[in-house]
């Protein structure tokens, strides 16, 4: 498992806040960085990829713990 370039806390937080701490992260950072969110609530399985599909990001993995990898792919579409 290589290390993620931002790591994002979003442990404690109910759905939908891992998602819209995410969304609020990735405009301010270059194509390419990957984002580890750590969320705990179970919601964030599902959101998370969710998220990624719908603005044009690439989920890469979820991890034990649990954390979730993203991959910024650019300006999302509008």
């Amino acid at each position: 498992m290589s290390e993620p370039d931002e790591v994002l806390d979003c442990r404690g937080q109910r759905c939908p806040l891992p998602v819209i701490n995410l969304a609020r992260l990735v405009p301010g950072l270059p194509a390419g960085t990957v984002v580890r969110v750590l969320a705990d609530d179970p919601a964030a399985a599902v959101d998370i990829p969710a998220w990624c599909r719908m603005r044009g990001h690439e989920f890469l993995t979820a991890h034990p713990g649990p954390a979730y990898d993203v991959r910024v792919q650019g300006r999302a579409p509008s």
